[in-house]
């Protein structure tokens, strides 16, 4: 069993920057892919950021140049750093996990207001 936990949430102003983290256990981590998802609130989950075993990175376009992702497979954790936020990225962001299966952590609320 696969568990992640996720940190690094909260309130910033828009234009501001927060970096996310999310620790694995459980699992084997070099193989899978790591990446977010997020819902905003009243909306449905969207795919945000993911990173494949072999070091691809890929991102929705509403984050691209915006958002990094990077994993480090010794320390088994991935992060998201978060610039020039929007008040459209606040939702729930959750880290996920996916190797045969998929796995999910219980989420980190980021709101983005002045």
């Amino acid at each position: 069993q696969v568990q992640l936990v996720e940190s690094g949430g909260g309130l910033v102003q828009p234009g501001g920057s927060l970096r996310l983290s999310c620790a694995a256990s459980g699992g084997v981590f070099s193989p899978a892919t790591l990446g977010w998802y997020r819902q905003p609130p009243g909306k449905e989950r969207e795919w945000v950021a993911s990173t494949g075993p072999y070091g691809r990175t890929m991102y929705a376009d509403s984050v691209k140049g915006r958002f990094t992702l990077t994993r480090d497979n010794a320390k088994m954790t991935v992060s998201l750093q978060m610039n020039s936020l929007k008040p459209e990225d606040t939702a729930v962001y959750y880290c996920y996990y996916r190797h045969h299966s998929e796995y999910r952590g219980q989420g980190t609320q980021v709101t983005v207001s002045s």
